[in-house]
């Protein structure tokens, strides 16, 4: 799946980030980063309502691709600009967290990881 059709499925806002036609295999959701950098493997995008930098940081040691924010939630000025020296696409959705990941897994989405506790 294209970054863009997530962006279209969730109707999201874009915030920063230019690369929309990469692809992404799997998604994962957590407002906890301590469990993405245990449970999450392979995954190219991450959903969270939790905005703090931190975030785009695990999203980065991850190589994750893109990070959607639910929840109407808006990240600062330093996150943004976080994830564009770390190339990460950063989007905000005013779904919950439980709708968002409904959508996209109904569209085709999954955790692909051998791991399904994330």
């Amino acid at each position: 799946m294209k970054i863009r059709e997530i962006k279209e499925i969730l109707g999201a806002e874009l915030l920063c980030g230019e690369c929309l036609d990469g692809d992404v295999f799997s998604a994962c959701c957590s407002d906890m980063m301590s469990d993405v950098l245990a449970y999450v493997k392979d995954q190219g995008v991450l959903i969270t309502g939790l905005v703090n930098p931190q975030v785009i940081r695990t999203a980065n040691m991850m190589d994750m691709v893109c990070v959607v924010f639910v929840r109407s939630k808006i990240p600062t000025d330093d996150i943004l600009e976080l994830a564009r020296e770390s190339g990460i696409v950063v989007m905000r959705s005013d779904l919950r967290a439980f709708d968002a990941c409904g959508l996209l897994y109904s569209a085709g989405l999954s955790q692909t990881s051998g791991d399904k506790h994330a």
